[in-house]
């Protein structure tokens, strides 16, 4: 189908783009890698009348790490992150998650702040936010605020963007080098929505054993979300087949899937317990 009519204006500064997205916050939509905005306009699902590119805006781009912390600007693209040898070591998950995301030609441009803004809970920027206890960065016209992950998702496509706001970046700790990690989805075919995912991390003691698990699932719950009691199962504990197949089955336990004609409920728990048991696994070695 072909797009609706619609404005369109494109800010070469941030000032330009939020005084335009305030002064037209009812109406008016930010383009940034357009992968999931533009299809939703031609299906008509989304009917903006006015888009505001920003892909000239300066202060949305780059990937900056400092000793301490990883900021992902609004518009850095998948590909970027994927081709970031600095990223990749100073938070392996990302690109690894991001590898799954779709196919080369939409993580060319698909960008950090659309998949965050449009909030899908089967996305993979989104689960990485909560799972790393990122702080996304906001900006309008009143001003600059931090929101952490765990309270940016409301429900599925839902946010705590207010109207007029708009996304400037992602920040998150760095990775020690040491970290256990795994990450991964199952979906129908390569590229599709993941109708599960896990990503996850632990520390060890000096005794070997785990600590500060994180567990975030993504595709099998209405928003992306932590899996603490699976968490608990691991914390304290040496990472073995025991403590693996516990945690894996209180994540099973701990998840309210949706029911669609993709997966059943219990489908989809079995798929959550599977998952968890395959990146604990891959985690540990």
């Amino acid at each position: 189908m072909k797009l609706p009519a619609f404005d369109y204006r494109c800010p070469s500064s941030l000032a330009e783009a939020i005084k335009l997205l305030s002064d037209n916050a009812e109406t008016a939509r930010p383009l940034a890698g357009g992968q999931t905005l533009l299809p939703m306009m031609a299906f008509r699902v989304a009917d903006p009348a006015l888009l505001i590119d920003l892909k000239d805006v300066p202060q949305l781009g780059g990937i900056t790490i400092t000793d301490d912390s990883i900021t992902l600007g609004a518009m850095v693209k998948w590909c970027e992150i994927e081709a970031s040898t600095a990223l990749r070591n100073a938070c392996p998950i990302l690109a690894d998650a991001i590898a799954h995301v779709a196919h080369y030609q939409i993580r060319n441009r698909g960008t950090v702040g659309g998949s965050l803004a449009h909030g899908d809970p089967a996305s993979e920027m989104p689960g990485l936010a909560v799972l790393c206890d990122a702080q996304i960065c906001v900006t309008g016209a009143r001003g600059e605020r931090d929101i952490a992950a765990a309270d940016f998702f409301l429900g599925p496509l839902t946010t705590a963007l207010e109207p007029g706001e708009l996304i400037t970046g992602v920040r998150m700790a760095r990775w020690p080098a040491e970290r256990k990690w795994a990450f991964d989805e199952f979906g129908i075919r390569r590229g599709d929505f993941a109708m599960a995912g896990i990503g996850l991390y632990y520390d060890s003691d000096g005794n070997g054993r785990a600590t500060n698990a994180h567990i975030a699932v993504i595709g099998a719950t209405d928003i992306p979300r932590r899996l603490h009691e699976a968490e608990g199962a691991i914390d304290g504990h040496i990472v073995d087949e025991t403590t693996i197949a516990r945690a894996a089955k209180a994540a099973a336990a701990e998840v309210d899937p949706p029911e669609d004609i993709h997966a059943s409920i219990a489908y989809r728990r079995a798929l959550v317990e599977t998952l968890v048991e395959r990146t604990l696994t891959h985690a540990s070695r």
